[in-house]
This record gives C-alpha cells, structure tokens and sequence, in this order.
C-alpha cells in the first residue's frame, strides 16, 4: 500500500512539473506575441501622425491661396514635434528656414520623401 502511495505522489510531482513547463511555455510564447502586437500598434499609430501631419502640411501649406497664419504655423510646428523624429524636424527646419522660394521647393519634396519612407518603414 505505502508503495503504491509513493508512486501516486511521483506521479502527481510528476504532473505538476509537466503542466508548469506547459504553462511557462504557454506564457512566454503569449509574451512574445504580446510584444509583437504593441510594436505593431506603436507603427501604426506613428504613421497615423506622420499622414495626419502630411495631410495637414498639404492641404494648409502647399494648397493655401494665401500667406500661412500662426495658428497654422504653430499647429504644423507641434504636429512635427509630436512626431518625435530627429530627421522629419530636421527638414522641417529646413524648410521653415528657407530664404528663397526654390530652397523652400526643396526642402517640401525632401520632407515628403522623408515621410514617405517613414511610412513605408
């Protein structure tokens, strides 16, 4: 009888270490995916902010019939900052920099290529 008992016990030790390796496994893999899908959350919401702001640079600079006010100003200014990307604020240092209207062309279409390949990213 106390045999038996034993091998119930090392059976049911044995079990318990089964289903933790189990579960262990179990979580780590749901970790990994966890992390996956915040990275992928993380994209998405950066190329929302990136079209949001190409969209309004667009529409309130490049299609403006008329001189761009501060509230537009401002509002562009923080949307590149909000983005958070040393090489998109770069440009559009660039850009709001520019002395001429040629200089100014080209800081536009190298600034759209720049958010183009963050998109693409």
């Amino acid at each position: 009888m106390i045999e038996n008992e034993k091998r119930f016990v090392a059976i049911f030790i044995v079990v318990l270490i089964i289903g933790n390796v189990v579960f262990a496994y179990n979580y780590f893999t749901s970790h990994k995916e966890l992390e996956i899908i915040k990275s992928s959350q993380t994209k998405v919401e950066l190329n929302q902010k990136i079209i949001n702001f190409a969209s309004m640079f667009i529409k309130k600079v490049l299609q403006a019939d008329k001189e761009v006010d501060f509230e537009t100003r401002l509002s562009l200014e923080n949307a590149v900052r909000d983005l958070k990307d040393e090489e998109v604020m770069a440009e559009w240092q660039n850009f709001t920099a520019s002395k001429t209207e040629a200089d100014a062309q080209n800081s536009v279409k190298k600034l759209l290529g720049i958010l183009i390949t963050k998109i693409q990213k």
